[in-house]
């Protein structure tokens, strides 16, 4: 989001705590988070999809609430006025190419309307066949997830993205030549996938509470934490969407101040750290030891306060709508080792990963009682992180992140359990002098681990990390 948007998106938030009350504000926070899946969406080279795509976002959204939904619960009022809700803002964005002469809430001119109607129509039949498989096959959830891991894998990996555009730029006759990987920019995925995710799986082991159309769609494209988290939970993001809220002065602000937090964060601090920080010219162009180091911590601090700040400011303005969304980061760099520093870094994609890949990965490995505990640990920590990388994109500069932090993990974990039992700090002073050099350390750890997420190739990434230690 850039300032703009932000500052839109505080004042309709002000609006709505102030002024409205049970359904009518979770129905105005749908409208406002459906708009804002277009109005957010970044430009993209191909004709029209800057419209398209948050269409797909909408579209998948409707679709898995259907298939996760007790049978019948479309005919709920409630329910119907929602999907009226969604259809309703989808015709009003396209409606815009007729009433103004440029595009105000696209980047480019949308579609013709004949063509968005005949979306909808496609899309219905689509929801209505999954909706009748989903009753009779189990399997339809799995295919569900499996389509969208299938998706988010191709946003994430540059050559599968570029072969997308070519292939969308064949059938849109657009010239192949000016393909990019980055020419399908699709907002929010990475988190609209997991949040979707999470409810499939949730539905499949029985876990899912019911939630009508208007909650879920508001909890997956909630317009404060849509383009870059946290990651919620259906469940407790609900219960708040439920609760009767009056925006009080307190609240504002407490908002207030964490939004003015979040703006200082991101648009001073980091937006300045930037302009110095590590990518692929500077790790050419410097040549000593010394200014190596100071571009790195350049970088570790920009990317903190770039991720942090932006999580502030989608915290606050939820605050102002009575949704608490959960924090994203807790003093990560003061932490003492590498576990501590992951369970404060990115807290909900670490908790999200941990439920639906780490411990359902330990359940399965302990079956293979032939294998040593220290490698059940050990694999479980390099998949874990493997994810994570490949989540972030499939380049082998993320894989060789993901595997930095997965070994690191392993390393700790060893460590800890030994000096548990070999080493007894009593003494007051050389416990502080211990946790000290504990922070120091992991602070180190991460920063050298960012070389790889900074840089673009694993050749850079090798010689950045030479001149850090002076061998080159």
């Amino acid at each position: 989001m850039g300032l703009t948007q932000i500052f839109a998106s505080i004042l309709t938030a002000l609006l709505v705590g102030a002024w409205m009350r049970g359904t009518s504000r979770i129905l105005s926070l749908l409208a406002l988070s459906v708009l804002a899946a277009f109005w957010f969406q970044p430009a993209v080279p191909l004709r029209s999809f800057d419209f398209w795509i948050p269409s797909l976002s909408i579209f998948l959204v409707v679709i898995v609430w259907f298939i996760t939904s007790n049978a019948g619960a479309w005919k709920s009022r409630q329910n119907l006025i929602g999907l009226a809700v969604i259809i309703g803002v989808v015709i009003l964005v396209d409606l815009t190419r007729y009433i103004f002469a440029d595009p105000i809430l696209t980047t480019t001119t949308p579609p013709r309307l004949i063509l968005v109607i005949g979306f909808i129509f496609l899309a219905g039949i689509a929801i209505t066949v999954s909706n009748l498989l989903s009753r009779r096959f189990v399997l339809t959830l799995s295919l569900a997830i499996i389509s969208l891991i299938i998706i988010l894998l191709i946003l994430k990996s540059p050559f599968l993205s570029l072969q997308a555009s070519i292939l969308f730029r064949t059938l849109t006759n657009r010239p192949i030549e000016s393909a990019s990987a980055l020419d399908l920019r699709w907002l929010g995925f990475s988190y609209i996938s997991f949040r979707l995710i999470h409810v499939l799986r949730d539905k499949q082991t029985g876990r899912l509470p019911e939630l009508s159309l208007p909650e879920f769609a508001t909890y997956v494209v909630f317009f404060p934490s849509l383009s870059a988290g946290p990651i919620d939970r259906a469940e407790r993001f609900a219960g708040d969407l439920r609760k009767e809220f009056h925006l009080t002065q307190d609240e504002t602000l407490l908002a207030g101040q964490r939004i003015v937090i979040g703006l200082f964060k991101k648009f001073v601090l980091a937006d300045a750290l930037a302009l110095m920080a590590l990518n692929d010219t500077l790790a050419v162009q410097v040549r000593t030891t010394g200014w190596m180091w100071i571009i790195l911590y350049a970088y570790t601090f920009q990317i903190y306060f770039d991720f942090s700040g932006y999580t502030d400011i989608a915290i606050g303005i939820a605050r102002l709508v009575g949704i608490k969304l959960p924090e994203n980061f807790t003093s990560p760099y003061t932490k003492p080792n590498i576990t501590q520093f992951w369970n404060s870094w990115h807290i909900t994609l670490t908790q999200w990963i941990r439920s639906y890949f780490f411990n359902p990965f330990n359940r399965w490995i302990r079956g293979y009682r032939s294998i040593p505990a220290w490698t059940m640990l050990l694999l479980g920590q390099l998949a874990t992180m493997f994810l994570i990388g490949l989540w972030h994109g499939v380049t082998v500069n993320f894989i060789l992140w993901g595997v930095w932090h997965g070994l690191g993990l392993f390393i700790q974990n060893r460590w800890s359990d030994f000096a548990k039992t070999r080493i007894a700090v009593s003494n007051p002073r050389a416990q502080t002098l211990l946790r000290i050099g504990g922070i120091l350390l992991t602070f180190h750890f991460a920063a050298l681990g960012w070389v790889f997420f900074a840089l673009s190739s694993p050749a850079s990434s090798l010689n950045v990390i030479l001149k850090l230690f002076g061998i080159t």
